[in-house]
């Protein structure tokens, strides 16, 4: 099984094409009775047939994610591909797809779907057959729980139950880890560390690079409604807008920072352009921002979250019909 090499993360520094990487994320396939979470395969079909054209490079995400934890460099649009949960439809339609295409992809299943024998779950066989093929596994927790409103114990238990099913069945557990619904904390991030994992992904758009927290990694999620070919090309050929001290540290909101005094400085060449940088929040559209200096932007909303997820996303053109991408999602539990 392929797995993420371990190395220290460098100091944030101005991102370039070269050391920036686009990960996208999908989870089910040609299930239309699920248009959240489902991808039509024409769509899907269309984004293989971009991603095999000759202006992408397609790289498995362990070694994209060595590769900028070293500060090495990466081709221009590099992309790394994933895919969460392990539902039927990624063996019954995406695997054959993407192995005919020669696309490398990490699978992160959620062990406790497969255990169970779901009925629109893989089997155990059917994960061996993939990672016989080339595929890299990831974790997806063992009950696919909401990791950042459970406690410590709750998320400890459930990563050593699934990490044991990974020994176990295939040889070994995975190093990478993709939040279930990308719901993350700093404390969900140590449970993290301590239970052996070296990476982990959210489900917030963004661009991978070597100033980013790697335990909490950007995606860009596609379905039915996100999933046209315009927004494939804009998402595949995004560049980073790299940042420094962003606040709140902790994504998991609390009533005294809910809502958030959001906050970062962006760094290196990107500078130059914050003139069109825009800010957008899921739930109320284009907010306000207040720049500080030549490079530290304070971005606010006027009532709290809601319960459950938000997602702000910054963005500004980097020119030649290119844009850079910062997000991040935030959580608030449910009152008790």
């Amino acid at each position: 099984m392929t797995v993420a090499m371990l190395a220290v993360c460098g100091p944030t520094v101005a991102a370039s094409a070269a050391d920036s990487a686009v990960v996208f994320m999908y989870h089910r396939f040609g299930e239309e009775a699920y248009p959240a979470t489902n991808i039509r395969l024409d769509q899907f079909e269309e984004h293989i047939k971009e991603l095999t054209s000759d202006g992408y490079n397609v790289r498995p995400l362990p070694e994209i994610v060595a590769a900028l934890r070293k500060g090495e460099s990466l081709p221009d649009n590099t992309v790394g591909l994933s895919i969460d949960d392990a539902f039927a439809s990624v063996y019954r339609e995406a695997w054959p797809r993407l192995r005919a295409a020669g696309l490398p992809f990490t699978l992160f299943v959620a062990t406790g779907g497969v255990d169970r024998a779901l009925p629109d779950y893989m089997t155990w066989d059917q994960i061996r057959e993939l990672v016989k093929g080339g595929v890299t596994i990831g974790s997806q927790t063992a009950t696919h729980l909401h990791m950042a409103r459970a406690s410590r114990e709750r998320n400890e238990a459930d990563l050593a139950e699934s990490n044991a099913r990974f020994v176990k069945e295939l040889g070994a557990s995975p190093k990478m880890i993709a939040y279930p619904y990308g719901e993350y904390s700093l404390a969900v991030g140590e449970v993290a560390r301590a239970a052996g994992f070296e990476t982990g992904f959210g489900q917030h758009s963004g661009v991978v690079y070597k100033g980013e927290d790697f335990f909490f990694l950007p995606r860009f999620a596609f379905n039915e409604s996100y999933g046209d070919l315009r927004r494939f090309r804009l998402a595949g050929r995004a560049l980073p807008l790299p940042v420094s001290d962003v606040t709140p540290r902790d994504p998991l909101l609390k009533t005294e920072t809910n809502p958030p005094p959001f906050g970062f400085t962006v760094v290196g060449e990107a500078v130059k352009r914050l003139s069109g940088l825009a800010c957008y929040y899921s739930a109320a559209g284009k907010l306000r921002i207040e720049r500080l200096g030549e490079s530290r932007i304070e971005v606010r909303t006027e009532n709290p979250f809601p319960q459950g997820r938000s997602r702000i996303n910054c963005t500004m053109p980097a020119g030649d019909g290119r844009w850079r991408w910062f997000g991040r999602q935030f959580y608030v539990s449910p009152q008790r």
